[in-house]
């Protein structure tokens, strides 16, 4: 076992690091939540606001489709252990071509939310970086898999 796996079983024993993870794991039901229900059901019923949002970008419906549903899976894949830190990432992808966007087209009206949801989007994308290496594995077995058949 290595000296930080180590670290990390001994740090999640203790009553803190126990709180550590359910505030963490809050964080991301609460973010998953936000993303499914208050940012991508308005895209994927197309909801006047956003319609008109992705009209005014001349994107269209097919734009305002593709991006509901990315935030949705997202969402999902947020609360999925070994997806998490991916999702995360992906996320903060997104969110940083919506700060572009707000900043080339909306005159920065709205700019500030995208780069607010970056910091805990990173946040989980950091904490749970170990689910990483378990999706790596999980690929590469199914890929040697699927080779050898």
């Amino acid at each position: 076992m290595s000296e930080t796996t180590a670290s990390a079983i001994a740090e999640s024993a203790t009553p803190r690091g126990r709180r550590a993870r359910i505030a963490l794991r809050g964080l991301q039901v609460l973010l998953a939540l936000f993303m499914g229900i208050a940012s991508a059901v308005p895209k994927l019923i197309a909801h006047s606001s956003a319609a008109d949002t992705f009209d005014e970008l001349g994107w269209g419906s097919a734009g305002m489709y593709t991006i509901g549903v990315l935030e949705l899976a997202g969402a999902v894949a947020l609360l999925i252990p070994v997806l998490q830190s991916v999702a995360a990432m992906a996320f903060i992808g997104l969110m940083v071509g919506a700060f572009v966007v707000q900043i080339a087209a909306f005159d920065a009206q709205y700019a500030a939310t995208p780069l607010i949801l970056i910091v805990p989007f990173a946040l989980i994308a950091w904490a749970r970086r170990d689910s990483n290496a378990e999706l790596l594995r999980l690929l590469r077995r199914r890929a040697r898999r699927m080779r050898d058949a």
